[in-house]
């Protein structure tokens, strides 16, 4: 696809990065040493709208607009260059005296002339930096093993050329104004619950993408969220909190008013349940994952460690390296990403792209075949047996672009119904001599050590847990403890499965920042899962009641005289 400058002010920027990028391939170089062999330039334009509301008022109402610039130079060859492992922003300065690093925000007039010397400037920051980094791993490897196996710094790709229409960016302020002043204003009725909040925003990402292989791209999303929050706390001081978020690629589909309004009553009753739920003691036994829960699971103890980065380094764990065919889950289980995956069941998926932030374009990846690793997420950072990208090379903003989850989906051929799923928990509480099992159906996110240093791990941490008495069957809500577990241990498990997938739709942070991602599960049964108490709060909640609580021989704060 392409589109003339004069129709697209984007194609004349596109122009102007290829024209100066062709000038530093071209001219660019220390007398004596390399030139660079690879360049690449990216503008992402950012425009954001935020509408923050609590207590029924508004508290927040901004826009924003922003143009990074992202600059990557490479010195020396595919096969090995000045890359390094953890940044290409080189944070030192060769002069005893002043020094002076480049602004990496690009013009928002759509100035040619100006975009081109805000990458010129920069360019030659980063040439002379990734130079020094050359010369110094090159001086390194002196005292370095060899390594027969080494693969190569950086994959050679086809260069892609991509054009997306512009995107409409819409955004009725008003409506969302009012919105979140009413949803917010149901939390007055309860001022148990201290603090609450109502975030509305609206995020646009337009991506100028050219590099010296030939690669040019231009790419546009869109993201809408609405997120109700609470927090309240128990009698013995446990800090609660609860949320419901809902993200979506366009305003139209955003969730309804009375949608909106319902999941602020469900965050409501929830955090008013929990404090009167009892706390539990720790526990180690069977218990279910409902399908959002499982999502968390699978990418907090797979997903980040089947990201191909983390099989290279000396300081990753490497959980799976060497592990290509051999049997790494139950055979019902089966892994796959696939980030050109717009939705499942009708709900759209955050991590869907077009292309990734090194310009490849998103590809599907079978990571486990019944139960068999098959494969890594792909950067163009090769790794042993794996000299090519898939497309999963992504970073927020401009930060430097690592193997990142896109939407993780998992598939099992051993699916029960929910009420069976229950049974089976009963059947292997009753069987490991436990008086209960337990339920988790609701969990606010998770975190993985997946270093060389400290203990391979994970936490979860689940919001809505229910304790399922074996004699009866009866389900209580409990709270007071979080998941914790090693990797392999914990999804080598897993029992069975239910039948109905369920979305988890959030961000996921790493060392190339926030990124959108998505896990699609199913519910899942494990035979035995580490809880341990939370950190136990003793805070006092506040000492006199919310000015919007109904006060003695008074109608309430709005109250009038006769």
């Amino acid at each position: 696809m392409g589109a003339s400058p004069a129709a697209d002010p984007r194609a004349r920027l596109l122009d102007a990065m290829s024209a100066e990028l062709q000038r530093n391939q071209q001219q660019l170089k220390v007398t004596g040493h390399e030139a660079p062999y690879f360049l690449s330039y990216g503008v992402k334009d950012y425009e954001s709208r935020l509408i923050i509301a609590r207590y029924g008022a508004l508290f927040q109402d901004d826009d924003y607009r922003e143009r990074k610039l992202g600059v990557d130079v490479r010195v020396g060859s595919y096969d090995y260059d000045s890359s390094v492992a953890d940044s290409l922003d080189f944070g030192f300065s060769t002069s005893k005296g002043s020094s002076f690093t480049a602004r990496k925000d690009g013009p928002l007039d759509d100035s040619p002339l100006a975009l081109r010397t805000s990458l010129w400037l920069v360019t030659d920051e980063k040439y002379k930096a990734a130079l020094f980094q050359y010369l110094k791993k090159k001086g390194e490897d002196v005292y370095t093993v060899e390594d027969p196996k080494r693969p190569a710094s950086f994959s050679k790709e086809t260069p892609a050329t991509y054009v997306q229409p512009p995107v409409a960016f819409p955004f009725d302020r008003e409506k969302w104004r009012r919105v979140a002043r009413e949803v917010s204003a149901r939390f007055t009725a309860h001022p148990e619950l201290f603090d609450s909040e109502v975030r509305v925003t609206a995020d646009k990402a337009t991506r100028l993408f050219v590099s010296s292989e030939g690669t040019r791209l231009i790419t546009e999303e869109t993201l809408y969220a609405f997120h109700v929050s609470a927090v309240t706390r128990a009698p013995d001081g446990q800090l609660l909190d609860d949320s419901r978020s809902f993200y979506l690629p366009t305003e139209a589909g955003m969730p309804s008013e009375a949608r909106v309004h319902e999941a602020a009553q469900k965050v409501i009753d929830e955090l008013l349940a929990l404090r009167q739920a009892p706390a539990i003691t720790p526990y180690a036994g069977p218990a279910i994952l409902a399908p959002e829960a499982a999502g968390v699971l699978f990418h907090e103890t797979l997903g980040h460690r089947l990201e191909a980065d983390r099989q290279d380094g000396d300081t990753d764990g490497k959980t799976f390296k060497g592990q290509e065919g051999k049997q790494i889950l139950p055979a019902f289980l089966s892994l796959r990403d696939d980030p050109s995956r717009r939705e499942v069941n009708g709900e759209p998926l955050n991590g869907y792209y077009l292309y990734d932030e090194e310009g490849v374009k998103g590809q599907p990846v079978s990571l486990v075949e019944k139960g068999v690793l098959k494969g890594y997420l792909m950067s163009r950072h090769p790794v042993e047996g794996f000299p090519k990208s898939n497309g999963h090379g992504r970073g927020q903003g401009t930060l430097q672009p690592v193997a990142r989850m896109a939407n993780l989906l998992v598939d099992s051929t051993k699916q029960v119904s929910d009420a069976e799923l229950k049974k089976l928990l009963i059947a292997e509480a009753k069987r490991q001599g436990k008086p209960y099992g337990l339920i988790i159906r609701d969990i606010t996110g998770g975190n993985t050590n997946t270093s060389s240093y400290g203990y391979q791990a994970f936490k979860g941490v689940p919001r809505m847990v229910f304790r399922v008495d074996v004699k009866t069957g009866e389900e209580t809500l409990v709270r007071g403890v979080e998941i914790v577990g090693t990797p392999l241990s914990s999804v080598n498990r897993i029992l069975a499965t239910g039948q109905r997938l369920g979305v988890f739709n959030g961000f996921c942070g790493a060392e190339s920042g926030n990124v959108p991602v998505s896990t699609v599960a199913p519910a899942v049964l494990l035979q035995e899962l580490e809880l341990q108490r939370t950190m136990e709060g003793k805070d006092r909640p506040p000492l006199l009641p919310s000015p919007a609580a109904p006060q003695k021989g008074s109608a309430g704060p709005e109250a009038k005289k006769d």
